[in-house]
């Protein structure tokens, strides 16, 4: 391939296996403020951030499916990046009022919170602070507490 010919690659979508497709819907139009814009039966819900056809691609695979166990390879978390600290606050507070437990954390670099769906399926909802006069331009394992920030 010549120099010309290569275009970067980047991420298209990810695909998430859910136990109860209308459950895991309503919880990422809900909480992550997406938009379904396409539903194959009860197999497969697509939803868009409006950047593309679809961000998240919902796979129906039943009740009875098993949860990944935490030690186990596969993958870890799906992040979705807010505009900044009041609409990072503001996903916050919609979580905890829902009784989501999250886990939010200063990494320097950003304010990030972790949560899982009703699936197991691993988020994150981050802001990026590299810019912000305390943050710092490379991440060196720090996760401090920021409930007391926000």
């Amino acid at each position: 391939m010549t120099p010309e010919a290569h275009h970067q690659m980047k991420l298209g979508h990810a695909h998430l296996k859910v136990r109860d497709l209308p459950r895991a819907t309503a919880f990422y139009t809900n909480f992550l403020g997406l938009s379904v814009t396409e539903m194959v039966g009860n197999q497969y819900a697509f939803l868009s951030d409006g950047s593309r056809h679809h961000t998240i691609a919902l796979q129906n695979v039943g009740a009875d499916a098993p949860t990944p166990g935490r030690y186990m390879t596969g993958l870890y978390h799906v992040a979705f990046e807010v505009a900044d600290k009041t609409d990072f606050a503001s996903a916050l507070q919609k979580l905890r009022g829902a009784g989501v437990q999250v886990n939010p954390v200063d990494h320097l670099i950003s304010w990030a919170m972790y949560f899982t769906d009703p699936d197991g399926n691993g988020l994150e909802i981050y802001v990026d602070t590299r810019s912000e006069p305390d943050g710092a331009s490379l991440w060196n394992g720090v996760n401090a507490k920021i409930d007391e920030k926000i």
